[in-house]
């Protein structure tokens, strides 16, 4: 797992306003809590933000003046419509440290031959894993399923340190029969011909 490093400022300023002129300046707002400590309000680099949370999990190192914490994203809040960073919270992990994640589930292999699809119940599948050992992702094989198999959670290979935080029968993707399309219906070619001899 990559750790990233990120220049923090303590933000002294809050509100919608406060929050506007943040962004102008190319920096996202944020809070860092955890641990028992106060929420400490703070200021990142947009940019560099916006590259570490391409990384699903991303150990965030943060340099907060003068002082270092790890942390990892908890939620991102992002422009509905043009999707820049509005806000980020951060949680303080410590080294060998177990945290509750969700990490996305991938999967390869082609299925039996005919008309399969594949339908994941489960885009992450949530587990707990050191802080530091986040896995970035699972990839389970779907070689030669057909319809009415499934992958349940204790069916994902996990690596070692990373441990279930579901139940192990919980559905994680299952394999459907592909519906066949319906032939468009005769009545819309009638239609037209009745308006025609009018």
């Amino acid at each position: 797992m990559s750790e990233v490093k990120l220049a923090a400022e303590i933000r002294s300023e809050f509100g919608k306003g406060a929050a506007r002129r943040v962004r102008r300046e190319n920096k996202v707002p944020g809070v860092l809590y955890g641990h028992g400590s106060d929420p400490v309000h703070i200021t990142l680099p947009g940019h560099e933000l916006l590259l570490a949370l391409r990384t699903s999990n991303v150990l965030i190192s943060l340099d907060l003046e003068g002082r270092t914490e790890l942390a990892i994203p908890k939620a991102v809040q992002r422009d509905a419509i043009k999707g820049f960073l509005e806000h980020v919270d951060l949680l303080i992990v410590k080294r060998g440290e177990k945290v509750n994640v969700e990490i996305p589930v991938h999967t390869e292999g082609e299925l039996a031959p005919g008309a399969y699809l594949v339908e994941h119940v489960l885009n992450a599948l949530p587990v707990e894993a050191e802080a530091t050992h986040i896995p970035e992702s699972v990839t389970v094989s779907i070689a030669g399923l057909e319809a009415g198999d499934s992958i349940l959670a204790k069916d994902v290979p996990l690596p070692s340190g990373t441990t279930l935080a579901v139940e192990d029968d919980t559905v994680v993707l299952q394999v459907l029969a592909a519906q066949a399309e319906e032939p468009a219906a005769e009545g819309a070619e009638g239609e037209a011909e009745e308006v025609a001899e009018v």
